[in-house]
């Protein structure tokens, strides 16, 4: 008949399994038949390093004896009973080791964990040079679970060259401490900041967020290489972040309305309001204008300030052109992060140039947004936005078109003249 190995294996952890049963029960009245001698044996501490123990790997296993008596005791053969542990190692005991009154001695093994992942109880046990065995039962934890990583705050798209806030969270779900975690960020064509951050432990069933800055130059992978230990056995874990470059959704959107072109003897000066109409506050907003025009005078670059979400504000800004047709207004801000971004509406003017002194309203022809892309630091525009050309109305803009309107005011009042005055003047004629 062939032999079943699993069956002979289960039998024999069986037999183990009762015997540590037994051992433990009777435990108590075998230390206690050793404190009816002159000695006292008691276990101070056991230390387990790792506290939890992966399968197959190797960890240390601790136990320190006190003796409470008032005299000596002689220990001998030290051992770990468990069938969840093989014992690779421990310490040389071949002769009798005395534990003086009041002192206390420890015991190490070396041991590795058989799988599968469950809590054992395993059996410590030492001699007395009077024959006596003392028995003390050591819960023994075997847990394959890895650390946890996952990115817990990220954009879910990148502006180019701008900088932004990613958040890795470290995991332990195991019930012992893991020890000197290493992150390592990399990626191609991108600069982060911290390059590697350390941490020197994490407790069992706890978690900790470890923040990058990240700043892309293209689109890209980013990889965060997690290092850690469990005792002195070395694990790792990749956590990879797909990096796309586009349009920031959340950044400020600078939106011109009501632009008036006035023009001086020898420059303009261009009035109009500006809008936030993003997400985020445009900070420290200015405005000016770009070549062909050239900023001059009293507002060659004007400061509108903080601009937050919904919230609008005016501008002025005087230069010189020899071009109207083509004049860049130039809106420089920037994000809480302190980040740049640039954004440039082209202005058709031609139609609104005129002798000194003529203030020309213009209007704007389609979109009022500025231009394709997304908010930068190196070019592009916010999301949402068309080119926009400016030109003033043909026949009834400037002053010209409300003339009717005057000349019916001037009526209106010579007839309330006429009408208050008609006494005195009908006897004017009548002398007369």
């Amino acid at each position: 008949m062939p032999v079943n190995k699993g069956e002979i294996m289960k039998k024999k952890s069986a037999r183990i399994s009762i015997v540590l049963m037994l051992l433990m029960v009777f435990s108590i009245p075998i230390a206690s038949a050793a404190t009816t001698t002159s000695s006292m044996l008691y276990v101070s501490s056991v230390t387990m390093d790792p506290a939890v123990l992966y399968p197959y790997e190797q960890g240390t296993v601790s136990v320190t004896l006190g003796n409470s008596g008032n005299q000596s005791v002689g220990l001998s053969n030290p051992n770990l009973i468990s069938d969840t542990l093989t014992i690779d190692k421990k310490d040389s005991w071949n002769t009798m080791s005395y534990i003086a009154s009041g002192s206390t001695i420890t015991y190490s093994f070396i041991v590795s964990a058989n799988p599968p992942d469950s809590s054992h109880f395993s059996l410590f046990s030492v001699e007395t040079k009077d024959g006596d065995i003392f028995h003390y039962p050591i819960l023994i934890t075997v847990d394959s679970t890895d650390l946890m990583a996952s990115i817990s705050d990220a954009p879910s798209v990148y502006p180019l060259a701008i900088e932004k806030t990613v958040n890795l969270s470290i995991v332990n779900p195991r019930d012992g401490i893991i020890d000197n975690i290493f992150v390592t960020a990399s990626g191609s064509g991108i600069k982060i900041s911290p390059s590697e951050k350390y941490v020197s432990s994490l407790d069992a069933q706890s978690s900790v967020v470890v923040p990058f800055t990240v700043t892309p130059g293209q689109s890209t992978n980013l990889t965060f290489h997690i290092s850690y230990q469990s005792g002195d056995v070395d694990h790792s874990t990749d956590v990879i972040l797909p990096i796309n470059i586009g349009n920031d959704k959340t950044a400020a959107v600078p939106v011109v309305n009501n632009i008036a072109l006035t023009t001086k003897s020898s420059y303009y000066d261009l009035t109009g309001d500006i809008t936030n109409t993003g997400i985020t506050a445009a900070k420290g907003l200015t405005v000016t204008v770009g070549s062909p025009a050239e900023a001059t005078g009293t507002y060659a670059e004007y400061a509108i300030g903080s601009l937050a979400s919904d919230d609008s504000g005016s501008f002025e800004v005087t230069f010189s052109s020899s071009d109207l047709s083509s004049v860049p207004l130039l809106m420089l801000w920037k994000d809480s992060e302190g980040n740049d971004y640039r954004v440039t509406k082209m202005l058709n003017l031609g139609s609104a140039s005129g002798s000194g002194g003529n203030s020309t309203a213009l209007k704007t022809s389609g979109s009022t947004g500025m231009g394709s892309g997304g908010p930068q630091g190196m070019g592009g525009a916010p999301p949402g936005m068309g080119s926009t050309s400016l030109f003033s109305g043909s026949g009834s803009s400037g002053i010209s078109s409300f003339y009717p309107v005057i000349a019916a005011g001037i009526l209106v009042v010579v007839g309330i003249v006429l009408y208050t005055k008609r006494k005195w003047l009908t006897a004017k004629f009548k002398k007369q």
